[in-house]
C-alpha cells in the first residue's frame, strides 16, 4: 500500500480535531497541535454567539458564527472536515440580548410609523384648501343671516309704516266726525237760544213740540266721545320672533358689560340660605329664625332680591337651575309685599311681580294672580332674563336652544329689582352676561 500523501495527513491531522470538537460540551472545538493562536471559534466570556447571527443589530456575522466573523481566524479546521454545530448561545447573556433585540424591533418599527407619517399622511394634508373651505363657509352663512336681516328688517319697517297710516287715518276719520258732530250741536244750541230770546211762552211750547220731533233725533245721534284702542299705535306690530331670537342671543351671548347681580342678604326668607359669593340660593324645609326688625325680608315665602335695581336700558342676567324643580325668577317692585303668608306674599301674585314659575313638569309666567301656561318640551338647565326697561319688555330665553320661553310687554312705572324663588335644592346666578 503506497504511503498517504501530504495533503492526507493533513487531512487526518485536521480531522481529528473535528472528532475532538464534537466530544466537547458546548460544540467548542481544541486548537489544532501547531496551530497558530487566534481568537477562539466559539463563544467566550462577554461574547454571545447568538447575536452574531441577528441582522437588527448590524453586526456581520463570519462563517464560523463568531461574533467577530472571518474565516481566516478559524485556525485547525481542515478543508476536508464535516459542518459545524451552531453555536450555544450563553445562559447569561441571552435574555439581555433578547431585551435589545425587542428594543430594536421596536425601534424600527417606530421609525417607519414615522417615516410613513411624514411622507404619505403629512403631504394629503391639503390645509389651505380646508381654511379657504371653512372661510367660504363662515362668508356664506353670514351673507345668508345678513339677507334674513335685511328682509325682515324691511318687512317689519313696512308693518310699522302701515300701523302708523292706519292709526293716522282712524285719527282723521275722528277728528271729522266730532268736527261734524260739534257743527250740528252748534247749529242746535244757536236755534235753542234764537227760540230763547223771540218767542213768548205761547211760541216756546210750540216750538218745543217742533224741536221734540225735529231735533231730538240729530241730538241722540250724537254720542259721548270715548277712548278707542284703534286711535294707538300697535305695538305688537313690530313683534318677530326672529328679531326676539336675534336681538336675546347678542345681548345674551354676544355683548359684555352688563351689570354684575348679587342677592341681598337681608331680603333672605328663613327657609333660603346664601352661599359665600351671594349667588347661590339654597331652600331648606326648616324654618331659620326670623329678625323681626328687618323690614326688607321675606318672613313666609321663600323669596329674595337683589341688591340693587334697574330703571333704564337693556339689563340681562342667567341663572341656573337645573339643580330645582320649583322655582320663580323674574323682577319686581320695591313694593312687593313681604310680610305674612298670604298670596299676596307669593311672586306673580300681586300686581308688583313678573315671574316665570316651574312647579315639577308645569312651567307658568305670572302676573297680578294671572297664570299663564308656558309649553316646553324639556326643563331648561339654564335660562336668561331680559329686561328692556325703556320698551316695556321682559324675556325669557333659553341659551341651550336658542328658544324664547316667554316674552311680556308691559311699561314699568318703577325701577325693578331682580327676584328669585326656590323651594326645592338650590338655583345659583350664572357667569355675568
Amino acid at each position: 500500500v503506497p504511503p498517504p500523501a501530504a495533503g492526507s495527513r493533513r487531512g487526518r491531522a485536521g480531522a481529528e480535531p473535528s472528532r475532538e470538537r464534537r466530544a466537547r460540551p458546548g460544540g467548542a472545538a481544541a486548537p489544532a497541535a501547531g496551530a497558530a493562536p487566534g481568537p477562539r471559534a466559539g463563544p467566550g466570556p462577554g461574547r454571545c454567539g447568538a447575536l452574531a447571527g441577528v441582522g437588527l443589530l448590524g453586526v456581520p456575522r463570519g462563517d464560523g458564527g463568531s461574533l467577530w466573523g472571518g474565516a481566516g481566524h478559524r485556525a485547525g479546521v481542515g478543508v476536508g472536515s464535516g459542518p459545524r454545530p451552531a453555536p450555544q448561545p450563553s445562559p447569561r447573556c441571552s435574555a439581555p440580548q433578547n431585551k435589545l433585540v425587542e428594543r430594536c424591533e421596536r425601534i424600527q418599527l417606530q421609525s417607519a410609523a414615522i417615516a410613513r407619517h411624514v411622507d404619505e399622511v403629512l403631504p394629503a394634508k391639503d390645509q389651505d384648501s380646508a381654511a379657504s373651505a371653512a372661510r367660504e363657509l363662515v362668508v356664506q352663512r353670514l351673507l345668508l343671516v345678513g339677507k334674513a336681516c335685511e328682509n325682515e328688517e324691511q318687512q317689519l319697517l313696512e308693518r310699522v309704516h302701515a300701523e302708523e297710516e292706519r292709526a293716522h287715518q282712524s285719527i282723521l276719520t275722528q277728528q271729522v266726525h266730532w268736527t261734524e258732530a260739534l257743527h250740528k250741536l252748534g247749529a242746535l244750541r244757536t236755534y235753542l237760544v234764537d227760540m230763547i230770546t223771540s218767542l213768548d211762552d205761547q211760541g216756546l211750547r210750540e216750538a218745543e213740540l217742533l224741536f221734540s220731533f225735529a231735533r231730538t233725533e240729530v241730538a241722540e245721534g250724537i254720542l259721548e266721545p270715548q277712548e278707542s284702542l284703534k286711535l294707538n299705535f300697535n305695538q305688537s306690530c313690530v313683534q318677530s320672533p326672529l328679531l326676539h331670537r336675534l336681538w336675546a342671543c347678542a345681548v345674551l351671548c354676544c355683548l359684555t358689560g352688563s351689570q354684575e347681580i348679587h342677592i341681598d342678604e337681608k331680603t333672605l326668607s328663613p327657609h333660603l340660605s346664601l352661599s359665600e359669593d351671594k349667588r347661590t340660593l339654597t331652600f331648606s324645609p326648616k324654618k331659620a329664625k326670623v329678625d323681626s326688625g328687618c323690614p326688607e325680608q321675606f318672613d313666609h315665602w321663600p323669596n329674595a332680591l337683589a341688591t340693587a335695581p334697574f330703571h333704564s336700558g337693556v339689563c340681562a342676567w342667567k341663572v341656573r337651575v337645573e339643580q330645582s324643580c320649583a322655582y320663580k325668577l323674574g323682577v319686581c317692585y320695591s313694593s312687593v309685599p313681604r310680610k305674612g303668608s298670604a298670596n299676596e306674599g307669593r311672586l306673580g301674585f300681586n300686581a308688583a311681580s313678573w315671574v316665570f314659575s316651574r312647579y315639577d313638569k308645569e312651567f307658568r309666567f305670572l302676573h297680578a294672580g294671572q297664570p299663564q301656561p308656558v309649553e316646553l318640551i324639556k326643563a331648561p338647565t339654564e335660562i336668561g332674563v331680559l329686561l328692556d326697561f325703556a320698551g316695556g319688555e321682559l324675556l325669557f330665553y333659553d341659551p341651550d336652544s336658542c328658544a324664547i320661553l316667554f316674552s311680556h310687554r308691559q311699561p314699568f312705572l318703577e325701577p325693578v329689582f331682580p327676584v328669585f324663588a326656590v323651594a326645592h335644592q338650590s338655583i345659583s346666578l350664572g357667569p355675568r352676561v
